[in-house]
């Protein structure tokens, strides 16, 4: 990511279907350190799984998708996207 957050993408999703307990959080931040991208996942109390990613669009695309099917034995039924204005996310943690 560039100074002043430049280049950089900011993505807000919902994931449902079988999200919990199938190692989703933890899968999916393992992909964010691979991709480089920073923000947060964590589950949602009706079994949806919210994350935030921040980084060089590429890298934020590549996850969004990776969020599409998620780790072996999820069945994801649909992903939410928005996308919003970077604010400078560092590191990436599971909540």
């Amino acid at each position: 990511m560039s100074e002043g957050g430049l280049h950089a993408l900011r993505a807000h999703v919902i994931v449902r279907g079988w999200v919990q307990n199938v190692f989703f959080r933890a899968s999916c931040r393992e992909e964010a350190a691979r991709l480089g991208v920073s923000g947060f996942v964590s589950n949602l109390r009706d079994g949806r799984v919210e994350g935030v990613f921040e980084g060089p669009p590429a890298a934020v695309h590549a996850i969004v998708e990776w969020c599409r099917h998620g780790p072996p034995g999820a069945a994801v039924e649909s992903v939410e996207v928005t996308y919003e204005e970077p604010v400078g996310e560092t590191g990436f943690h599971v909540r």
